[in-house]
Formats: C-alpha cells, sequence, structure tokens
C-alpha cells in the first residue's frame, strides 16, 4: 500500500483511503475495467464507496496521468494502469480485452504533418484463441 500512497503524493493527489483502494485495485487487475466494475468489486470492503466516488477519483486519475481512459466501444469507458504507449485487443464474441506490444514511435501514417498529435491508441478487434478454441469442438 506504500508504493500506492508514494504515487498519489507524487501526483499531488491527497491518499485518501477510496483513492489508495481504488490505485490499488487498477494496479492488481489489469482487466481494463468499467466504473462499474471496480464499484462492484470495492464497495463489499469499503462500504461508503459510491459509483460517484469512483467516477470522480478516475476522472481525477486520468487528468494526472496515472490511468488512461479506454474507450474502445461507444457505449463503455474502461481504465488501463498502464499507462505506457501498447496496443488492446478486444474479442468481438466475449468480450476478453487484452494488452499487446506494439511500437507506436514505428507506426507509419500519412496526411498529419499540419496537425498535433495529442494521443496514440492501437485497438484491433477480432475473436480470441478462447473463442476460436470453442468453435473448432
Amino acid at each position: 500500500m506504500n508504493e500506492i500512497i508514494i504515487e498519489l503524493t507524487k501526483n499531488n493527489i491527497k491518499p485518501s483511503i477510496h483513492r489508495i483502494k481504488i490505485l490499488e485495485y487498477l494496479r492488481d487487475n489489469r482487466t481494463h475495467p468499467t466504473v462499474d466494475e471496480i464499484y462492484l468489486n470495492l464497495k463489499e470492503g469499503c462500504p461508503t464507496l459510491s459509483r460517484a466516488t469512483v467516477y470522480n477519483t478516475l476522472s481525477l486519475f486520468v487528468q494526472s496521468g496515472i490511468v488512461r481512459p479506454l474507450t474502445i466501444e461507444d457505449r463503455e469507458i474502461r481504465y488501463d494502469y498502464n499507462t505506457e504507449d501498447h496496443g488492446h485487443f478486444k474479442c468481438e464474441q466475449c468480450g476478453f480485452l487484452s494488452d499487446f506490444e506494439v511500437n507506436v514511435a514505428q507506426l507509419k501514417y500519412e496526411g498529419l504533418e499540419h496537425h498535433e498529435i495529442t494521443n496514440k491508441d492501437v485497438y484491433f478487434r477480432g475473436v480470441c484463441n478462447k473463442c476460436l478454441g470453442n468453435k473448432k469442438s
């Protein structure tokens, strides 16, 4: 827990119990959870936690650069503790979301020479190995 407190303090965030628990959950559960998933998994251990607190805390974390939001689907925002450049793969059948390595600096793109790029996201969609294996059975 000390690492979490240090990380929050380093980013000028007061380490309240809710903030500590939420960041600890993101660090320990690299599943790219939604606000609801975080809330449902933490509410039993933190009875004073609300969805609004989770949402506001995640907004603060995003503004501070501790986590990054993922908007792979229009209807949901997921949160990623890994802020390094990497890609995401989402299975169109089971919804599984995973990270993969990608060298974002070497991506080739044309037509954006006079634009300021502030974010580079790489998303792939398809069918995961598990679902492919289920089809063959």
